[in-house]
């Protein structure tokens, strides 16, 4: 993309309204813009963005079997009051006649709809285990609503449904989607960890939340220091092995790792020696339950098991926070000068900074190393316009572009232009086709 035919409305002022540095960078890099209190429009860095997220959650998903669908935003409230919740679960419910006067109400979660396409399409236990999701956006009315996307009202979500014959099939379904959830985070570059938490309006008797550490975290979070420094890495996963998959919940699971709603100190002081006890803040991103036949019962999913009996399906439900994930990304990964995208989800993975517009060399050594890079995958962007150079490398930082190559007639003169880490800030002179090898190199687009 041509920064000069791109839409970008950078904010060079700090908007007074934003609280934390997530909203303030994403107001300021031109990602997002209120539509009204807690609704928000997402620009083109900011969609760019989403999309990236989207793919990776998606590609996880999958991998765990999970089988994506999309359902309506807007449902009846004929389903939540079979299940009870519809007067249960109180003002933040957004609900609506339509014309005719039946009433409706636009989703904040989806349970029941998932349980009564369950019901009608599921007949024995032959056709199960299912797990099924789909991202959608929802409707929380949230009293005050702040922090830009980190609590808005309107909300993009992941969430999925698993359906099983018992609950030892329906704990391997949760635990599938446990270990999907540390592959998906850890591949957006990030530490996410899993911490016993509360069920809330969903229920349920087995229940974490997943958490980043940062500042700005809404949660007091309390954890043994060894949980933090676990990493998933590239191990490979037999989705349908029970008990290598348990064996990876417990490992994270066994330590301390606790939300407010759910620590007691006492525990806390006799189960973690004190050097390694950590208190900090955490941002939850994913938060998954088993909640066994809740919703299946009043809804009447139930199926034949193998002894020939009629029971309930057994359930659970498993979110994650796409659109916060933009957000929270930003508040583990910023600095001075704006955001550090993780390469996974950057919405350009690398920007051309042409330092002399209209030099005849520059221009054709700037439109080389972008046709190229393009044709070999890259999000490239390429700042074209007629600028300062101190004024690209401010919009550069800005948005978080996680590599730069500089082009400019001095250092051509001498055969090369300038790679630099938005991360770490080191800079390197380098040929141009080495400067694009290295990039392939990190990639993996060789």
């Amino acid at each position: 993309m041509r920064l000069s035919r791109y839409f970008l409305p950078i904010i060079k002022e700090t908007p007074s309204e934003a609280q934390i540095v997530s909203h303030r960078l994403m107001l300021r890099a031109g990602m997002i813009r209120q539509a009204s209190a807690g609704i928000y429009s997402w620009l083109p860095l900011g969609c760019k963005v989403l999309r990236k997220i989207e793919a990776i959650v998606h590609d996880e998903q999958q991998a765990a079997g999970a089988i994506p669908v999309l359902m309506p935003t807007i449902q009846s409230a004929d389903l939540w009051r079979q299940s009870g919740r519809y007067d249960d679960y109180g003002p933040e419910m957004l609900r609506i006649n339509d014309r005719h006067d039946r009433e409706m109400l636009y989703g904040p979660t989806n349970e029941e709809q998932i349980t009564e396409i369950a019901a009608a399409g599921i007949r024995s236990y032959r056709d199960l285990p299912k797990t099924l999701y789909h991202i959608q956006w929802k409707f929380r009315d949230e009293v005050r609503p702040r922090f830009g996307v980190m609590r808005g009202r309107e909300f993009l979500m992941k969430d999925a449904y698993s359906f099983d014959i018992d609950k030892a099939g329906a704990t391997a379904s949760y635990n599938r989607m446990f270990v999907s959830y540390l592959r998906t985070f850890e591949r957006m570059g990030l530490k996410a960890i899993p911490m016993k938490a509360d069920s809330g309006p969903i229920g349920g008797d087995m229940t974490h939340e997943f958490l980043i550490l940062a500042e700005t975290g809404e949660s007091a979070v309390f954890l043994d220091r060894t949980i933090a420094d676990l990493s998933f890495g590239d191990r490979e996963i037999d989705w349908d092995d029970a008990a290598a998959l348990q064996g990876i919940v417990d490992q994270w699971t066994n330590g301390y790792a606790r939300t407010d709603e759910t620590h007691d100190e006492t525990t806390f002081h006799a189960e973690v020696p004190e050097d390694r006890r950590v208190t900090a803040r955490g941002i939850e991103v994913g938060h998954i339950f088993y909640f066994g036949s809740k919703y299946s019962e009043p809804l009447n999913a139930k199926v034949m098991n193998p002894d020939g009996e009629t029971v309930a399906l057994e359930s659970g439900s498993y979110g994650i926070g796409v659109s916060r994930l933009a957000g929270a990304i930003i508040e583990a990964s910023h600095d001075d000068n704006g955001i550090i995208w993780p390469e996974a989800v950057a919405p350009f993975e690398v920007a051309v900074i042409n330092l002399k517009q209209g030099d005849a060399e520059a221009d054709a050594a700037c439109e080389d190393l972008y046709s190229k890079l393009t044709a070999r995958g890259f999000d490239v962007l390429y700042d074209d316009r007629d600028e300062r150079a101190g004024s690209k490398f401010a919009t550069c930082d800005l948005i978080g572009v996680p590599w730069k190559l500089v082009v400019g007639p001095r250092g051509l003169k001498n055969g090369v232009v300038e790679l630099a880490s938005r991360r770490t800030g080191e800079k390197e002179e380098l040929a141009p086709d080495d400067a694009m090898n290295r990039l392939a190199d990190r990639f993996g687009r060789a």
